[in-house]
This record gives structure tokens, sequence and C-alpha cells, in this order.
């Protein structure tokens, strides 16, 4: 039979031999892991990070451009006059988002502008082309769903309609389909 402290000595030699070996296999677990999870996280965001600036370029007719163009202007069809404190006033040109009041100071009440091609309205008092703006479609208030743009004062299909292909009036050749906005994707 073995004495009690040798019994003693050698199991705590077994275990720091076993615990040296555990840390010695833990360092190499741990770095294995280590690159597998930074592996796992490149092949993850890499894409993610090319598919957001790929959406920030070729998508953008599924969004509304409103934003980008704050400082586009109406050439009124018919320029008209109207009074205020100081006089008299002249308006030719509207610029995009001005304020205005449907009951005192309507200065988009119907009114053509650009050539036919937009019609001014006061939408929650602010002039808006009830033929272009997707938030407010062929009347104020009428919101177009993701994938249309208001083609006319009509919620059009920009996503597969041949006639309008990612944007209003944009035809594809004839025999080649629109499939999500582009014309002959594939």
């Amino acid at each position: 039979m073995t004495p009690l402290p040798l019994l003693a000595f050698t199991l705590v030699g077994d275990i720091d031999h076993i615990l040296q070996l555990d840390s010695e296999r833990m360092a190499s677990i741990n770095s294995i892991l280590a690159l597998k999870l930074t592996a796992i996280f490149c092949l993850i965001i890499f894409p993610l990070l090319l598919s957001s600036i790929n959406a920030d370029q070729n998508s953008n007719f599924l969004y509304d451009d409103d934003a980008e163009d704050q400082d586009e202007e109406w050439i009124l069809d018919t320029p008209f006059s109207y009074s205020n404190l100081r006089g008299k006033s002249y308006v030719a040109k509207i610029k995009k988002g001005t304020s205005c009041d449907a009951k005192k100071y309507n200065i988009c009440n119907g009114v053509p502008a650009n050539n036919g091609t937009s019609m001014l309205y006061c939408c929650k008092k602010h002039c808006r082309n009830v033929l272009g703006d997707m938030n407010n479609c062929g009347v104020c208030g009428k919101k177009c769903k993701f994938g249309q743009r208001c083609c006319g004062g009509v919620c059009t299909d920009v996503v597969y309609n041949r006639m309008h292909c990612g944007k209003c009036n944009k035809a594809c050749l004839p025999g080649v389909p629109c499939d999500y906005g582009y014309c002959g994707y594939a």
C-alpha cells in the first residue's frame, strides 16, 4: 500500500499535469474557435456590406426620392398674381414643399406646372405634385405601396411592368421582360 503523503503528491502531480495539458488544449481550441468565428463574421458581414452598397446604387426606384430633390421648382403653366399685405405678388415658379393653406393661402389649388407634367395641390400645408408624389398620388394622402411609383397620378408597379420598368415611362425593348425594376435582368 502507498503511504498517504506519497499518494497525495502523486495525485497533485497528476492533476497539475492534467491541468497543464488541458490549458494547452484549451489554448489551441480557443485559437481555432477564434479563427472560425472571425471567418464566419467575415462571411456574414462582407456580403451584407456589399448588398447595402448595391442597394443604395441600384434599387432607388423602390423608394421615394422626394427628400433628394427638395430644391426642385415647378414652373407654372399659367403664372398668376394674388393679393397679400404688401400688395400684389406675381407667381411664375413654386418651390417644392412651399407652404400653403387650403383655406387662406392656397397658391397651389390644382395649378398645372412644367408643361402639364405636374399638377400642384395643397396637401398637409405643402404644395405637392399629385401626378408624381408617392405620398399624394392622384389625390392628397393616397400613398403608393412598396415597389410602386406615382406615374401620372396612378400608383404603378415599377418592378415588373415593361412600360414603367424601374421608374415612370421607362419602357423595355420589345421582347425584353422587366424583372426587379431592370429590363432584361438575368
